[in-house]
């Protein structure tokens, strides 16, 4: 991926057949904007590359949990804290810097909804600060 990066190209995009999670983090810790895999439908491969267009991060869904798994958090027991599937999502968008609404009309959710998941991701992550809770999932390579 360094080669390509030098060579000029902005966004690159995974498309592989393993879910491996070292796999997975080694992509996006290479730059990757997205991981995809073979398997995926047409329609999580567009999504996943509309995403990667509009300046963002995709994980294939069945791979978003596996990233979450491995979050450790500094300054607690440093348990894993597990983050489900669409709290990557929303946590993604959060580091895209959108809103609560942009948040929610994105990804078919009430404000309300996105605030919940907001508030889980608070308590697993172990901060309410949006900033920390982004830093905190970049460190560990959860999201990008």
């Amino acid at each position: 991926m360094t080669e390509l990066r030098s060579q000029g190209w902005p966004r690159i995009v995974v498309l592989a057949s393993s879910d491996d999670p070292y796999a997975v983090r080694a992509a996006f810790q290479a730059g990757a904007q997205a991981y995809l895999l073979k398997s995926a439908s047409p329609m999580v491969v567009t999504d996943g590359v509309r995403r990667v267009l509009d300046g963002g991060v995709y994980a294939d869904p069945s791979v978003a949990p596996v990233l979450a798994a491995g979050t450790r958090v500094p300054g607690t027991d440093n348990t894993p804290r597990e983050l489900s599937g669409r709290e990557v999502e929303v946590l993604q968008l959060v580091a895209d810097g959108r809103s609560n609404k942009e948040i929610g009309e994105a990804l078919n959710l009430s404000a309300l909804t996105v605030k919940s998941h907001l508030s889980r991701i608070g308590r697993k992550l172990g901060t309410g600060d949006r900033a920390q809770m982004v830093a905190l999932a970049m460190r560990a390579g959860v999201i990008r």
